[in-house]
């Protein structure tokens, strides 16, 4: 005994919005995950270590920084450009300043342009590895250390590339719990 009429049509619109529901709430991760394996969009890979070979051809990275409309922060870039060798590793630092009278936690999106240099692109290590907090009045220097692969130069689109930009943005975040109770404790004494 099937549905019948009316009740047919709202079975099969009810399957399709539950479908597209579904759909909707897997593509943030779906997209994410593309990304990072792709390298489109300018995500960039991350690496446990350095790369064996290093090559005479240089590249130029240059550094962009910016908050989210409603994050309080000042933060910049250190350096807003260097030159490195392709396989060579990289220093770069960036500057973040809470200047409330409250403590902030933030979160850094990341990207590199142009978009045939991301999958290329690779972090050691980086503050946007993990949430940052900053007490009121703290300033904090904040490294990043990557590596261009050499395999760009062999990369149909990537050979053209002489200059990336490693953009950051930060967001503002919950407080951690604990920090959001110290917090807590401090506005009572």
């Amino acid at each position: 005994m099937g549905l019948q009429g009316k009740s047919k049509t709202l079975a099969q619109t009810l399957a399709v919005v539950v479908f597209m529901g579904g759909l909707a709430w897997a593509s943030v991760p779906l997209y994410d995950w593309f990304c990072r394996v792709t390298g489109y969009g300018g995500t960039t890979n991350v690496s446990a270590g350095n790369t064996d070979e290093i090559l005479d051809q240089t590249i130029k990275i240059r550094f962009d920084a910016s908050t989210e409309r409603h994050m309080p922060w000042e933060f910049r870039p250190v350096e807003r450009q260097m030159e490195i060798r392709i396989g060579e590793t990289g220093l770069a630092f960036y500057e973040a300043y809470n200047p409330t009278d409250r403590p902030i936690a933030g979160t850094a999106t990341y990207n590199v342009t142009p978009f045939a240099a991301g999958s290329y692109f690779s972090k050691i290590e980086c503050f946007c590895f993990q949430e940052q907090v900053l007490q009121p009045g703290e300033r904090v220097e904040m490294p990043v250390t990557f590596y261009v692969d050499p395999d760009i130069v062999n990369d149909r689109e990537g050979k053209f590339v002489h200059t990336i930009t490693l953009s950051y943005t930060f967001y503002e975040i919950e407080l951690p719990e604990t920090q959001a109770a110290l917090s807590t404790d401090t506005s009572f004494n």
